[in-house]
């Protein structure tokens, strides 16, 4: 069949189709004014044919009514248009059954256009398909968009990255940094702890030995406190119930007295390193209360407590011992350090005594931010 055949059979199908509704039919109107770009094709000619468009089509497309009467849509396809999608809709069309799907078209101009495409079969009363109704929406400054935001999401994400390996690459000298810098606080320390010790072991007046072991005492705790920053990946972490356990073991453990019973009731709570050494003063002073007035002569109880306590936590040391002869001298200094400490962590401490069993709660705000 020749071109003008089947401009003509086209032609002549969307004649009848328009006789089948009067000038007046809504249908008709609306296919004809509506902006959207609408086609009709006929499957019951051969190469199913476009054989109505409206207005809104050809300024679409580029092409006059004349122009796409009897050819196929076909036509708006070129060299950049899916071949996948070409065959998804082939298929719909062959098995008779609905299909939306965007894809890449051409004008009459060779210019591209993104087209939201619908297409329907139209069934007659017997179910036999009569017609394709196909409606297009040209999205392609959406699609723009959509590239420019890919693109700028790409660009983005590279900067990103890239601020992220130089955060990455500031952060792991830091961390190194601040490694080295525990490590020689451990040092300096546990140095500081040997000179102590020997000038203890050496020294013959009982008043200097015991105020030297009083001064190791301390010293250690501290070195405790960097020994565990330092071994931890996260330099800001330190969790005062691990802390808190491995003192009061050590320290009761160097009694070497069997009539001494520890209990524990310890939950993580992670605080930030500038905070754990003030922490670890406190918990060292607490249990070196108790061991001062009896703990270490006669024996006893004592239990150590760390846990939440409505967005604070709690360090209590309870102990029942027999109350001891102390030394002021010692005992003042010890509420000094203790005193001190609990300034500047701005922390509450309350104390009840009776008979043998002291009890003493010291509260302070959890740092939400480290948690």
């Amino acid at each position: 069949m020749s071109e003008t055949e089947q401009y003509i059979d086209a032609r002549n199908a969307g004649d009848r189709l328009l006789a089948e509704h009067a000038s007046e039919d809504p249908f008709a109107a609306a296919f004809k004014a509506t902006r959207m770009p609408m086609i009709i094709t006929d499957p019951r000619q051969a190469d199913n044919p476009i054989i109505f468009l409206n207005k809104a089509f050809s300024e679409l497309t580029g092409y006059s009514a004349d122009e796409l009467l009897g050819r196929n849509c076909r036509v708006l396809q070129g060299p950049e248009t899916d071949r996948a999608a070409v065959d998804r809709i082939r298929a719909a069309i062959a098995a008779g059954e609905d299909i939306s799907i965007d894809i890449l078209n051409h004008r009459k101009d060779g210019s591209t256009f993104w087209n939201a495409l619908f297409v329907s079969p139209v069934r007659n009363r017997e179910g036999e398909i009569i017609y394709f109704f196909a409606s297009q929406l040209d999205f392609t400054n959406i699609k723009s968009k959509e590239a420019e935001l890919a693109a700028a999401r790409h660009l983005a994400e590279e900067e990103v990255q890239r601020r992220t390996a130089d955060l990455e690459h500031a952060l792991g000298a830091k961390t190194v940094l601040v490694h080295e810098v525990d490590h020689r606080v451990k040092n300096n320390l546990l140095t500081i702890a040997s000179i102590v010790k020997l000038q203890a072991r050496i020294s013959e007046d009982d008043t200097v030995r015991k105020t030297l072991r009083s001064v190791l005492n301390r010293v250690e705790a501290l070195s405790t406190v960097q020994r565990k920053l330092l071994n931890d990946d996260d330099v800001g972490h330190f969790d005062v119930a691990d802390f808190a356990n491995e003192l009061v073991l050590d320290m009761v453990g160097s009694l070497k007295r069997a009539d001494i019973k520890v209990t524990t009731d310890l939950k993580e709570v992670i605080v930030p390193a500038a905070k754990a050494s003030p922490i670890a003063l406190v918990v060292n002073e607490l249990v070196g209360d108790a061991v001062r007035r009896g703990l270490g002569e006669g024996g006893g109880h004592i239990h150590l407590e760390v846990r939440r306590l409505n967005g604070h936590f709690l360090i209590r040391v309870a102990d029942t011992v027999t109350p001891v002869d102390m030394d002021r001298e010692e005992q003042a200094f010890s509420q000094l350090m203790l005193n001190t400490s609990l300034k500047q962590l701005g922390a509450k401490i309350e104390r009840t005594v009776k008979g043998r069993q002291t009890n003493v709660s010291v509260t302070l705000l959890v740092d939400e931010r480290k948690e």
